[in-house]
């Protein structure tokens, strides 16, 4: 593990910090950190970094509530270069988007990586921007009765493949499932990070549970 001696900082004793979402893994911002913001972040879990234009350590999220709590740093191979993993409490950008990068020069539809947060938007937009034809359109337009019906179903068919023992058509269910249990999330209000941080505190718990069994079973 290295320390921030370590770090190469630019002849303005700065260096460039690219912030990830640890959840979906897209860049959210490009800063800048000197050896007291970075220093800072440390003693905080927070990022801070340093404003080139106003001269000053800032902390993000300390005027808009919008905090980063950082996961992980990691310098490049030259060290004059840091990547930062966080869990974000809202939009990074001041413009009220997840990530600063939204402007694009050019894109490949063909080589566009999938993420379920993208295929969640796309669902939440044939909510709000009803599509004429489209399915997704459809299950909103006929309501939470319609879509739990296809959750039902999609689960039966999950079970139907597995019992079979046949991977593929297991697969294929899943993500049916899965899809329609996106539209069932959308429709309620629901997004990834609230389930990401259920689960994340079941399994805390769980691993609380299985301690106190195991020095109950001790104990017997």
């Amino acid at each position: 593990m290295i320390k921030i001696d370590d770090l190469k900082f630019d002849d303005k004793g700065l260096i460039p910090a690219v912030v990830v979402d640890v959840e979906s893994g897209e860049v959210l911002t490009l800063a800048y950190m000197n050896k007291e913001s970075l220093a800072v972040s440390l003693e905080k879990g927070l990022t801070c970094f340093w404003s080139r234009s106003r001269q000053e350590l800032w902390l993000k999220g300390e005027t808009s509530g919008n905090y980063q709590h950082i996961i992980s740093i990691t310098a490049d191979c030259d060290r004059d270069a840091l990547r930062i993993l966080v869990r974000k409490d809202g939009p990074a950008c001041h413009l009220g988007t997840d990530s600063c990068f939204n402007d694009i020069l050019w894109g490949s539809e063909v080589q566009k990586p999938f993420s379920l947060q993208g295929l969640s938007e796309l669902i939440a937009g044939r909510k709000t921007e009803k599509k004429e034809g489209s399915y997704t359109t459809y299950l909103f337009e006929k309501g939470l009765d319609k879509i739990l019906k296809k959750v039902g179903e999609e689960s039966t068919e999950v079970i139907i493949a597995a019992k079979a023992g046949d991977k593929q058509e297991t697969i294929y269910e899943i993500a049916d499932l899965t899809y329609h249990i996106l539209v069932l999330m959308i429709e309620m209000g629901i997004s990834l990070e609230d389930v990401h941080k259920e689960l994340a505190s079941r399994h805390i718990i769980d691993h609380k549970v299985k301690q106190e069994k195991m020095t109950g079973n001790d104990k017997g």
